[in-house]
């Protein structure tokens, strides 16, 4: 299962304790033959970077003082880690063939700053706050950040009279699979959408098939549309809780459209769910 690493709290720079303008960044070079270890003086919460010709690769289920870095040719970036305590570090990290250096031990002194909650004195954001706890706001904002990104899995789509049901990525972070998901409208018609949902078949072998379909219930639904008009295109997001299939079971999405009969069956390989990105 590829490593996917994201950092969520970070997005808006109001997420840091102070202004960081005039902070100098050390630089750290990678390659693409070498793994570069980053050991830390706290437990590595989230790290990202600013490329992808650069990975940043660390364990997201049981936290670890170090990470490692590599690079592919091209342009400098920057990487951004947050320990368990809320420290911040920031260097500007850059391809080099031929490295000098492949261990670096960071001390506590090199933190640009600490992570902070944000505080407002209003009556009206405090109720905000309290309508929508960190958990949904750490799924708002990484759905967000999976739409804006261009990265797809594979070609998982099915079509049915200019109606097009497609999954373009489906992404591992912590505990949950995040399925981002394409619906075109392309008829004349408007699309009024009466449900979408996944359900995992068991296919059995033998003379006598038989399919059992097991609904999963989603946790999180980022920008659900509940009409797509002629000529659009849809795009959003199924949060659900981390599961695999075996090699006799798939996944499979349903999309009815209410008071129509443009119905779709999408349906996707365990090799797809087992691995992504």
């Amino acid at each position: 299962m590829k490593k996917y690493i994201i950092i969520s709290t970070l997005v808006l720079s109001f997420a840091f304790a102070k202004a960081q303008t005039t902070t100098i960044l050390d630089t750290i070079y990678a390659n693409d033959t070498k793994n570069v270890a980053l050991f830390f003086p706290e437990p590595i919460r989230q790290g990202i970077t600013g490329s992808d010709n650069f990975v940043f690769t660390y364990n997201r289920e049981k936290e670890q003082y170090f990470g490692l870095l590599q690079a592919k040719p091209g342009k400098e970036s920057n990487l951004l880690v947050v320990n368990r305590n809320g420290s911040i570090f920031s260097y500007i990290v850059r391809y080099k063939k031929q490295l000098s250096k492949l261990n670096y031990f960071i001390s506590l002194s090199n933190s640009i700053g600490n992570e902070k909650p944000i505080k407002v004195d209003s009556i009206l954001a405090e109720s905000s706050e309290e309508r929508v706890d960190n958990r949904t706001y750490y799924y708002q904002k990484f759905c967000s950040y999976l739409l804006n990104r261009n990265q797809r899995i594979g070609r998982i789509k099915k079509r049915n009279e200019g109606i097009v049901l497609s999954v373009e990525n489906i992404v591992f972070d912590k505990e949950e699979l995040y399925f981002v998901i394409q619906i075109e409208n392309n008829s004349t018609l408007d699309y009024d959408l009466n449900f979408l949902k996944l359900s995992v078949e068991t296919r059995q072998k033998g003379k006598k098939k038989s399919l059992q379909r097991l609904y999963q219930e989603p946790i999180f639904k980022h920008n659900m549309p509940s009409k797509i008009t002629e000529n659009e295109t849809v795009r959003f997001v199924y949060v659900l809780p981390k599961f695999s299939l075996s090699i006799d079971r798939r996944a499979i999405f349903e999309l009815h459209e209410k008071d129509g009969e443009r119905n779709i069956e999408l349906k996707i390989s365990h090799s797809y769910i087992n691995n992504p990105n």
